[in-house]
């Protein structure tokens, strides 16, 4: 079951004695653990009736042995169980392992009042992590509440990220939102620590891409759209420092480049199909089958609204050329992204 449905189904009957949490998203399974302990612990008493054990160093035998005993300070219990696959023998070929025989044995007689919760984020359930998740979920298939915490997309990103803001009563427009959330690469964890610190920050005024960059100095793609605003109105100094910006992040700068020629194109399609506001664009585009966010049409909405369509047509031309001069033999890239600043901002 997805953290949602799991969240739904304790509101309307109670906890499991056993659960298995799979998968590295942190936000959704903290969301999931407060929710199950003030289901489970309704007195409050966390303090005496919440445990963690990690199977790093302690075994599944002492912590089913744990969960049969009955506390003398805490009647219902709520065990969190970290390092989940380390149960797992170093090889899993018989159904009868002793460890899932153990497990089959507790769930048969699990004990009033506890919850037990085996966590296991340490894989993912793509990529090489695949079968390695698999195998964790053969040794606990006798635990029929199973919760997947997959990573986020982007668009469930932005999501959270909209309620997390309006929860906050933080005064963010969409393409800073959306900006922020590339900046943290969809991690729901980060963006709530992002958007606690642009609250504190900001206060009662609007967040701007400044705000943002300040607080989370390795924001790339933020930076690179700063830097497309900076050469739109001809501001070669602030340009200068955008692009500085970026190479002190680290960033590949033939990647910026690449950002710069897509959201050039698309604001000159967009000109040239005269498109004037960001809902025309967003259903321009994806009847063309280029799907892009809303987010993302904000951006090709103001790149249309610093660059004329000549400018534009200099700006993909010059930036074919930068293109080319990355690829050839050069001195240095920081020397050919200048040049394209330069020529790009150049007055006259």
């Amino acid at each position: 079951m997805s953290p949602e449905q799991f969240q739904q189904k304790l509101t309307k009957e109670p906890p499991a004695p056993v659960y298995l949490f799979l998968g590295p998203e942190a936000h959704g399974r903290s969301l999931c653990r407060k929710a199950l302990i003030a289901r489970a612990l309704p007195s409050g008493n966390i303090e005496e009736g919440y445990t963690r054990v990690d199977l790093d160093q302690s075994s599944l035998s002492a912590v089913l042995d744990d969960a049969r005993s009955l506390s003398l300070f805490a009647s219902d219990r709520v065990i969190w169980v970290s390092s989940a696959e380390l149960a797992l023998p170093r090889r899993l070929t018989e159904k009868d392992d002793a460890g899932m025989a153990l497990l089959a044995e507790y769930l048969r007689h699990p004990t009033p009042g506890a919850v037990l919760v085996f966590d296991c984020n340490r894989y993912d359930f793509e990529g090489d992590d695949k079968a390695k998740l698999e195998r964790v979920q053969k040794f606990y298939a006798a635990i029929r509440a199973q919760v997947e915490f997959r990573p986020y997309t982007i668009e469930s990103a932005r999501r959270v990220a909209q309620e997390m803001a309006r929860e906050a009563r933080l005064q963010i427009g969409l393409a800073e939102l959306g900006l922020l959330v590339e900046t943290v690469a969809g991690d729901v964890s980060r963006i709530a620590n992002e958007i606690e610190k642009l609250r504190l920050y900001a206060g009662d005024r609007q967040v701007t891409a400044d705000d943002i960059v300040q607080l989370a100095p390795n924001a790339q793609a933020n930076t690179i759209f700063q830097l497309v605003n900076a050469l739109g109105r001809g501001d070669r100094q602030r340009s200068l420092d955008s692009l500085d910006t970026l190479i002190k992040q680290g960033e590949y700068l033939p990647l910026a480049l690449t950002f710069l020629a897509t959201l050039f194109r698309l604001a000159l399609v967009a000109q040239e199909a005269q498109l004037r506001n960001v809902q025309q664009i967003q259903t321009h585009f994806n009847q063309l089958g280029i799907r892009i966010w809303r987010d993302r049409a904000e951006q090709v909405s103001q790149t249309m609204a610093a660059f004329s369509k000549k400018k534009l047509e200099q700006a993909i031309e010059l930036v074919y050329k930068t293109d080319y001069a990355l690829r050839d033999t050069r001195p240095d890239d920081r020397v050919v992204m200048e040049a394209l600043v330069m020529s790009l901002t150049k007055t006259g």
